[in-house]
């Protein structure tokens, strides 16, 4: 693992590790722990393009961390190493101390387009997990509604997927993920092809729903006000190859809202920093373009 970081700047409750890419270890035994992580790909003509390059990020029991970097940077492919669903080329990821080598149900994954099943109820949805991991019917009912209550959908347990809103959908993929009880969630741009004011509902709800289980987060977004709006901590990635450029903790009370000042002003300081691989991702599509 890289060195502690040294924290150098604190401006409106936002703090700055520059570390290359090591995170502050705020506990003995953090919940991930992601050293040296690197993924190359096959590219065309044999080539190999190197997506992420060397990521070291821990990240402790309970934190809400957010990632934000430019298109092509790496961020939904980290995701996918930390819930097993890609191999690394080289380092490696650990949960509670152990190496993950496989998907499991202590790590679930919600995108953007929910995956529900539309010839399923809600209630159904919400069971499925549960259903393959063997649990007893009662006790998928109990935890389905509790779960449904969470995320104020009691109302539809019985409704089909596409008689309900994005955004309703999107509360029943949470509510599906937590029914399993996972010790983490993993969030890839969960609420992008929502309306602002449904996504600013579900801001609220998921922090809500984050205080009362203690779920541990890693949220993927490239709205870096929704980051520094959610995460107790933002890592900034660089264009290709994915490396972490950058760390800030975000020191701002809680609830926060996306018009408040303080956090407009946090993403703007976070936002200058990553402008420069923002430019370099327009500039490799527009070269792409080009070639084409």
């Amino acid at each position: 693992m890289s060195a502690t970081p040294h924290v150098t700047e604190d401006v409106l409750g936002l703090q700055q590790d520059h570390a290359g890419g090591g995170a502050r270890a705020t506990q003995a035994k953090p919940k991930l722990c992601l050293q040296d992580l690197s993924l190359h790909y096959k590219a065309v003509a044999g080539e190999r393009l190197l997506a992420l390059d060397k990521i070291n990020l821990q990240v402790s029991a309970g934190e809400f961390l957010c990632i934000v970097g430019p298109s092509g940077c790496g961020k939904s492919t980290l995701l996918y190493l930390i819930a097993g669903l890609h191999e690394p080329s080289s380092g490696k990821v650990l949960m509670d101390g152990k190496v993950v080598e496989r998907t499991g149900t202590d790590r679930i994954m919600i995108f953007q387009e929910h995956g529900l099943f539309p010839w399923l109820t809600v209630e159904e949805n919400v069971e499925f997990g549960m259903k393959m991991k063997g649990i007893k019917k009662a006790q998928r009912r109990e935890q389905t509604h509790e779960y449904l209550k969470m995320v104020h959908l009691q109302k539809f347990q019985k409704s089909y997927i596409h008689q309900l809103s994005g955004g309703m959908r999107q509360r029943v993929a949470i509510a599906r993920a937590l029914a399993t009880e996972p010790d983490v969630l993993l969030m890839d741009e969960p609420f992008a092809a929502l309306d602002a004011q449904t996504r600013d509902l579900l801001h609220d709800e998921l922090e809500r729903i984050w205080a009362k289980t203690g779920r541990t987060i890693v949220f993927v977004t490239h709205n870096v006000r929704e980051a520094v709006r959610l995460g107790d901590r933002v890592a900034v990635f660089t264009f290709r190859p994915g490396r972490v450029k950058r760390e800030y903790k975000i020191n701002l009370p809680r609830p926060r809202h996306l018009e408040d000042t303080a956090v407009a002003g946090t993403a703007r300081d976070i936002l200058n920093d990553l402008r420069e691989e923002i430019d370099k991702s327009l500039q490799a599509e527009y070269e792409g373009g080009k070639q084409r």
